[in-house]
């Protein structure tokens, strides 16, 4: 399958390029998400990306901005700091 370097902003992915598979027309998907597994007492989440044009030179290129966690999920084990590590309000 085809791939494409795709750059990400923002979140625990910023500034990194990774290789994403192309849909059926070349294309990356709208929205990528990144299953985070649970760390401690912080349960398992999904980060989401959406997708953006970014233009390179004299082409427009796709790159993935930082969207926050999905809904009902909780943020990055990474980002969260140790007053916020208590368990989630439902």
């Amino acid at each position: 399958m085809r791939s494409a370097d795709t750059e990400f902003i923002g979140g625990p992915l910023d500034g990194r390029i990774l290789p994403i598979l192309l849909g059926p027309f070349n294309g990356v998907p709208k929205t990528y998400r990144v299953p985070v597994p649970a760390h401690g007492d912080v349960p398992a989440g999904t980060l989401v990306y959406v997708r953006a044009k970014q233009h390179r030179g004299a082409r427009w290129h796709w790159r993935y901005e930082f969207d926050g966690p999905a809904s009902g999920h909780a943020p990055d084990p990474s980002a969260v700091t140790p007053e916020q590590s208590g368990p989630t309000p439902e």
